[in-house]
């Protein structure tokens, strides 16, 4: 569904990804994981058309997407739930929501959208006419991705959706990513808690500095040496 190849990514002069390839398969869940400043963050940036400042390829479901702008890129079904939630504080939870539903497509389907993420989120139904900003940390992250499937996405890309959270909270938003992916979307994950993004996760690249350095099942990757030890603390 997803392909890149030798991509480099730049924040102004400085080079913060290295020609990095990998491939997303269409109903996957594909985990990118790596320490803090590896260039995670970066690569869905690029990837969303955030930041536009790159050298390489990236096609989505066959079709070069390198130089379309965000918006095309959510028309063609690709979303980024971004680190920290970004919400907006002072709108209520369903006017969150609402604002997901960008494409023309989208907002077709909205009341239809609407009423299955306030069913996949039963806290949000409850909570729909409050401002975002009396929601919990892990509500918001709910909310965050609620808002993130409004678009109708076939990619859904998560950028660390259980930084900050209680464990509870961690176990459901996991749980949640399952669902959505049994549900026929395809995820490409970045997170740090890496044990249990390997837990759900069909394969998974490994980012260090900028690189790719590691590709495999997660199967494989459990048992590696080197994700024991950097990643996995045994």
């Amino acid at each position: 569904m997803l392909d890149i190849e030798r991509l480099s990514v730049f924040h102004e002069d400085l080079q913060a990804v290295w020609d990095v390839g990998f491939s997303v398969g269409e109903g996957s869940i594909t985990a990118l994981i790596g320490s803090n400043g590896a260039g995670k963050t970066t690569i869905l940036s690029a990837v969303s058309g955030i930041l536009t400042n790159v050298k390489g390829t990236i096609r989505f479901q066959g079709k070069g997407i390198t130089s379309l702008p965000p918006h095309r890129r959510v028309d063609l079904g690709i979303s980024l739930v971004p680190e920290g939630r970004r919400i907006f504080p002072y709108l209520t939870v369903q006017e969150n929501l609402e604002i997901g539903a960008y494409s023309r497509q989208a907002r077709k389907n909205l009341s239809r959208s609407l009423g299955q993420i306030l069913q996949l989120f039963p806290r949000l139904a409850e909570r729909k006419k409050q401002v975002a900003a009396s929601l919990s940390g892990g509500e918001q992250q709910m909310l965050a991705i609620g808002r993130g499937l409004m678009s109708l996405p076939r990619l859904l890309m998560l950028d660390e959706p259980s930084l900050g959270l209680a464990p509870l909270m961690v176990n459901l938003v996991f749980e949640t990513i399952g669902k959505i992916n049994n549900e026929g979307v395809t995820v490409l994950i970045v997170e740090q808690n890496v044990h249990r993004t390997l837990q759900i996760a069909r394969e998974a690249y490994v980012l260090e500095t900028g690189r790719i350095t590691l590709h495999g099942s997660t199967k494989d990757l459990l048992e590696n040496p080197h994700i024991k030890k950097a990643y996995l603390g045994l």
